[in-house]
């Protein structure tokens, strides 16, 4: 459930042309959520699983697979922003994230123009522009916030890129400001959690290193990075959070990282197990001594972070390419 009093958000990693034409609206109204993410790999699934686009699809049969891909899209980003938009109206959230094309991610001006254009083509001034986190979408990040765009910046694994894109969004924010319009622009970084503890816990635990942490604890790490930073308009959104396995409990990286002027973005299961779940307590800030002291035992453990940092912002860009080629393969 969203925590006002808190200043925590719920947000749902999830996006399908007929659920958000009704189930998504009920969550909505109870509270449960206040906002929602989307990237390539859901689309892909969406797209490629749901009938509720076929109608559209034909329509689009002329079209490139890009083409269709982005009508698509849209029409799904614009359905679950209108959904949202009495929140955001309110100030209390209300965004939906649309992510460029993956295959821009090296690419500051493509990621610009495309960003603007799927702004201003979906029309509605809740959406947020995801951006990953990579040298060239660092600039891309502050030149979409300093024309008055919300920005998602997504796959970040590492304090270093957190602190690129706080950088980035708080230069791109004192350009907009600056400009005297009194839209309030936000952004939120996506720090991705669980893909730590999925690569590392059995390294660990045969180190004699109690597992499941390497994800809470390095979001905890940029949580305090966003936080010092001081920035209202910035804050941390907590993504990957689901539970594959049963290793851990399905809200396991909800419960555990519970934060005032903080984001969760899950899958739906995960969810409906945190509304279930009788803690909701404030789990961070952690200490960043507490924090430096576990990641001297994953140091002793032979555990190198920039080296698993790197491989694992490599290895979503690829994923987020695969799927986006699925997709475009599938609407061709």
């Amino acid at each position: 459930m969203v925590n006002e009093q808190l200043g925590f958000s719920l947000w749902l990693d999830f996006i399908e042309r007929d659920f958000l034409q009704k189930e998504f609206k009920r969550l909505i109204e109870e509270g449960i959520i206040n906002g929602a993410t989307s990237n390539p790999a859901i689309f892909a699934s969406s797209i490629a699983t749901s009938t509720a686009y076929a109608t559209q699809l034909n329509e689009l049969k002329n079209h490139s697979a890009k083409a269709k891909y982005e009508a698509l899209a849209k029409t799904d980003i614009k359905l679950a922003a209108e959904a949202l938009k009495p929140l955001y109206d309110a100030g209390k959230d209300g965004f939906v994230s649309i992510e460029v094309d993956p295959f821009l991610c090296n690419d500051t001006d493509g990621t610009v123009e495309e960003g603007l254009r799927l702004y201003q083509e979906i029309g509605m001034e809740n959406v947020m522009i995801k951006v990953p986190a990579t040298e060239a979408g660092y600039a891309a990040m502050k030149e979409l916030m300093s024309k008055g765009i919300h920005v998602n910046a997504t796959l970040i694994f590492s304090p270093q890129q957190a602190l690129k894109c706080l950088d980035a969004m708080t230069e791109g924010l004192k350009s907009w400001r600056e400009t005297g319009n009194s839209k309030d622009v936000q952004g939120v970084l996506s720090v991705f959690v669980s893909r730590f503890d999925r690569m590392l816990d059995k390294q660990l635990e045969e180190k004699g290193v109690q597992p499941g942490l390497v994800g809470i604890m390095n979001a905890a790490k940029v949580y305090n990075l966003v936080e010092k930073r001081g920035e209202k308009a910035i804050r941390t959104l907590f993504a990957s959070t689901g539970v594959k396995g049963d290793a851990y409990a399905a809200d396991y990286y909800i419960k555990g990282l519970m934060a005032s002027h903080s984001v969760n973005t899950a899958p739906l299961t995960t969810i409906e197990a945190f509304i279930k779940s009788p803690d909701h307590t404030p789990k961070l800030p952690i200490e960043a001594d507490k924090i430096d002291e576990f990641f001297e035992k994953v140091a002793s453990a032979g555990i190198d972070m920039d080296a698993v940092y790197e491989k694992l912002l490599s290895d979503g860009l690829k994923a987020f390419e695969e799927a986006f080629s699925g997709l475009l393969s599938h609407l061709e």
